[in-house]
Formats: structure tokens, sequence, C-alpha cells
């Protein structure tokens, strides 16, 4: 059975692109904030339409995976104006089919929202990643400002229950719940303490 963030994201492919034009500009900002130090053989984690691919710099070469055929498909087809797409995967990313140390760089935009297990998914990220790689992660998370996070959890319900979109994911605990270390992780507020960049280092 498909989890709720597939079917959204099979059923609404053709319109995601139009769905997300309102932000697009500020979420390509955050990308390219998010990307600029990528470097060499890249894994993005759930690339969706491929909208991103106009943010990477010079240099790296990526492997793309998402869980939705309709997503990629769209995807496919915005890759053919780029040289730095080597692959375009249907996988899982609690289940990375990839060996060990294999990406120099593990990057994924607004996706752990809706992983099931995002323990597991961080999880097989590092394990696919080299050691003295880099990991980076846009993502939106619970504010732990205590009456903007009660009103996330009180709405995250309604938002599952559209989207199959947590809103209220504490990403920061979960990737200590994966192994990573404090020392590993930092952390950037872009937008209050909602939208947040991670930069981990793969130690």
């Amino acid at each position: 059975m498909k989890s709720k963030s597939k079917q959204y994201y099979d059923r609404n492919a053709a319109m995601y692109d139009k769905i997300l034009s309102p932000v697009e500009k500020t979420l390509s900002k955050w990308r390219k904030r998010l990307l600029k130090d990528a470097k060499g053989k890249t894994l993005e984690i759930g690339i969706g339409t491929g909208k991103s691919l106009s943010d990477y710099p010079n240099g790296v070469s990526i492997t793309g995976i998402d869980s939705s055929e309709n997503m990629l498909k769209y995807a496919r087809k915005r890759s053919n104006g780029y040289d730095h797409v080597e692959k375009l995967l249907i996988m899982d990313a609690e289940n990375l089919l990839f060996s060990d140390n294999t990406f120099d760089t593990v990057v994924s935009s607004c996706v752990f929202c809706s992983i099931h297990n995002p323990i597991a998914a961080f999880k097989e990220i590092k394990r696919v990643c080299k050691i003295g790689g880099s990991i980076f992660l846009l993502e939106h998370v619970r504010s732990q400002k205590k009456i903007v996070g009660k009103v996330m959890d009180i709405l995250n319900p309604i938002s599952f229950r559209l989207y199959g979109d947590n809103i209220n994911r504490r990403t920061y605990d979960n990737l200590i719940k994966a192994g990573f270390t404090l020392s590993q992780i930092e952390v950037e507020n872009v937008w209050s303490d909602i939208w947040q960049i991670y930069r981990i280092k793969n130690c």
C-alpha cells in the first residue's frame, strides 16, 4: 500500500511545480545556499521534479532518488538540459540500494517531513556517505517556541491527512538518534526556527 505522501506526489506530479510556484523564488534561494558546498559524487534524496538541478554548483555528479515514479518522470525530462545528472532512480530513503561510503555529498530539500521513519533514513544516509563527506538538509521543523510548537502539533494530523506531510518533525533530535553527534551538526535558521539548513560532517 502506498504511503500518504507517495499518493499525494503521484497524484499531483503534473501540477507540483505550479503548486510551489508562489514560493519557488525563495526555495531556490535557500537551495542555492544549501548546495553551494556540494562536491563530487552527490546523492539527492527526494529529487522530485528536479527543480534543484539548476541550483547546484559546477563539478558535481548527481544521483537523484525519489519514491514517486510520476515525480521522477518530470525530473527525467528536466535533466535533459543538464550534463551533471548521472542517474535518476526510484528508491526508498529508508532502504538505499548503494554500497557503504559511496557519495562525497548527500543532500535533501523538504523531504524528511514526509519520510515514514526519518531515523532509519538518516542511518542509511550516514552509511552511504563517505567518511569525511558532507550531508546538507533544508527542512521545515517543529518550532521550539512554546505556543507556535503547540499549534503545529495540533495542526499536524490535518497536514498529514491531506499531504502525508508532518509539520512538527524534530529533525535535530532525529539526527542524534540516528548516530550523529552534536559536534558534527551545524544548524542555520533561514526563516524563524521553522525553516532550517543542516550541515553535517560525516565522521
